[in-house]
């Protein structure tokens, strides 16, 4: 009997430590399989409505082809130097008050007629375009990259720039270059005071066709914006009354007449505005015999059409009329 006792204990022993034998290899499997503490990483996807489909990129873009001179301007504003642009209308290859920041920036055609497979050849991980400009080649660019179309390139820059903010995941600092731009034409309107009631004209000169300028077009709408009054037959919601003959130089009179002229370097733009300048019908002009001519800048008054120009245009106007 004492045999058998010590036979049950020493069984009961043995298989206690069996049981906690397999216990601890339980154990050691739980911890083996367990799903590893991790965090999720945080989802950037983010989606772009525009003028043609809606896109959605999965990060923020790094490698940007940008197909419009205000687009290009937009860019840089936001802090995006682009790896590819069109070229700008006028200089060599870039506008000069943006030719400093556009180093070692690929050039992909011009506005009008886009070489596709120069943007292919970039590899960009976004294409900005604009579908009034570039409708036909959409297929093409969507199939190198996501590509993001404004709607039109007229009047107001604002809304434009909010998509380009909105396409490179920049939408915070877009919203605080507009408030600052809001709040210096604020300043601005401020310190013009009287000046707004003065009657502001704009004509451009470019080979072979004159235009008087009117509300719908770049500066139109930052004169609109300041509150300056116009010549009533160019205070109409349309861009611009063009191909003028000499007959309608009356309607260029205001109590200031800006010009601008589109020089593309062979010299033609520049003769039509000296014989319009000199013609004895605009000599005559009330403006012009008050000593209220000034010629400014194309590329800031209208071709550039972006932010960057728009700044400098308000420099203009503290220019010719606080200064």
């Amino acid at each position: 009997m004492k045999l058998s006792k010590f036979a049950l204990s020493l069984f009961m022993v043995l298989l206690l430590l069996m049981l906690a034998a397999c216990g601890g290899e339980k154990n050691d499997d739980s911890v083996d399989t367990k799903e590893p503490n991790t965090t999720q990483e945080e989802d950037t996807s983010y989606t772009v409505e525009n003028a043609m489909e809606p896109i959605t990129l999965e990060k923020t873009p790094e490698k940007v082809v940008i197909l419009t001179n205000e687009g290009t301007e937009a860019l840089l504003a936001l802090g995006v130097t682009p790896v590819g642009a069109v070229q700008s209308w006028t200089g060599d290859p870039w506008y000069d008050h943006i030719a400093s920041d556009m180093e070692g920036v690929e050039v992909v055609g011009v506005e009008s007629q886009v070489n596709v497979e120069a943007v292919a050849a970039l590899q960009p991980d976004l294409i900005i375009g604009n579908k009034m400009r570039h409708e036909d080649i959409y297929e093409q660019l969507k199939a190198i990259a996501p590509t993001v179309y404004a709607e039109t390139l007229r009047g107001n820059w604002k809304e434009n720039f909010e998509l380009y903010a909105k396409a490179v995941n920049k939408e915070e600092e877009g919203n605080q270059i507009l408030a600052d731009y809001d709040e210096r034409i604020e300043e601005l309107k401020a310190e013009l005071g009287e000046d707004l009631n003065k009657e502001v004209s704009m004509v451009r000169f470019m080979a072979g066709d004159v235009r008087i300028y009117h509300k719908d077009s770049f500066s139109g709408v930052i004169l609109e914006q300041l509150g300056f009054a116009r010549p009533e037959s160019q205070n109409v919601d349309d861009f611009a009354e063009k191909n003028v003959t000499k007959e309608r130089i009356p309607a260029m009179d205001g109590d200031v007449l800006f010009y601008f002229t589109y020089e593309v370097g062979d010299g033609e733009a520049s003769e039509l505005e000296k014989e319009w300048i000199e013609d004895p019908l605009f000599k005559n002009l009330e403006v012009a015999k008050n000593g209220q001519v000034y010629k400014v800048d194309d590329a800031i008054w209208n071709t550039a059409g972006g932010v960057i120009a728009a700044n400098l245009m308000l420099d203009d106007i503290e220019t010719y009329f606080l200064k």
